[in-house]
């Protein structure tokens, strides 16, 4: 099995170009499944709901989401009504809308996704994401290949949370930072890792954010309304490599 996976898509950049990967190297790829984390997708505050569809249909199979999830008014009601094609982070507390994790299937293969999102430096009121994930995968029985999403801001969360999983999914990879770090590896047992998967936006940004906006708001530490920026295009992804056991036999980054 063979997954493709988009970092933090960012505004309409972002979203542009990914449609134009897609278009561009699926037939090179041959992805049996594409993820995309859309966090940003709509003027960085989260996507909505038109944004979601255009998406998928751009050949996206699922979106995932993080922090800014409940941003948009249209998204919160699209979660609340079609949970099969975009997940929010599972350790929200319960009861909430939409829903943590699915399965996505296509001819004979199946793929368990799971959207978690890490505590440290991030959304105050988390449960913790290594125990509600562990009590998913237990509760569940959940069998390979499973791949988590995990939305954090901490290396040391990630890395901890990673070697917490290994050998029990297929694949952990980060999003939030929205800059691609070199630390992908296949951890003990056959589990996928990067601490970040990076952005698809603007390049010529402060990830994805006006430059010009970012520099004064850290010279002045006045409040600043954020705008994405324009300019030439980046794609920030992953591609990851799994046997028949659901075990990752190799992942590599995209960065163009």
């Amino acid at each position: 099995m063979k997954i493709l996976f988009f970092g933090d898509i960012t505004g309409r950049i972002g979203r542009e170009a990914v449609a134009e990967f897609i278009a561009d190297k699926r037939d090179l790829i041959k992805p049996d499944f594409i993820i995309a984390n859309a966090e940003n997708a709509s003027s960085g505050r989260g996507p909505t709901e038109n944004a979601v569809e255009e998406l998928l249909g751009c050949g996206i199979d699922l979106i995932t989401l993080g922090d800014h999830c409940w941003d948009q008014k249209s998204l919160v009601e699209y979660l609340s009504r079609n949970s099969a094609k975009a997940i929010r982070p599972l350790n929200f507390p319960e009861p909430n809308i939409g829903k943590g994790w699915t399965k996505i299937k296509k001819g004979n293969l199946e793929l368990t996704v799971i959207s978690a999102i890490g505590r440290v430096f991030t959304t105050e009121g988390l449960d913790s994401p290594f125990v509600r994930v562990n009590d998913l995968i237990e509760g569940e029985c959940l069998k390979q290949p499973i791949l988590i999403d995990f939305h954090a801001e901490a290396t040391s969360e990630k890395e901890a949370f990673g070697h917490y999983f290994a050998g029990r999914v297929s694949a952990i990879l980060g999003t939030h930072t929205h800059v691609q770090t070199a630390d992908e590896q296949v951890l003990e047992g056959g589990t996928a890792y990067i601490g970040d998967v990076g952005m698809c936006g603007p390049q010529d940004s402060v990830i994805g954010v006006k430059k010009e906006l970012s520099i004064e708001r850290f010279l002045t530490a006045r409040p600043l309304k954020f705008e994405i920026a324009e300019g030439p295009k980046m794609i920030n992804a992953v591609v990851v490599d799994l046997d028949l056991k659901g075990k990752a036999q190799k992942i590599e980054r995209i960065f163009e």
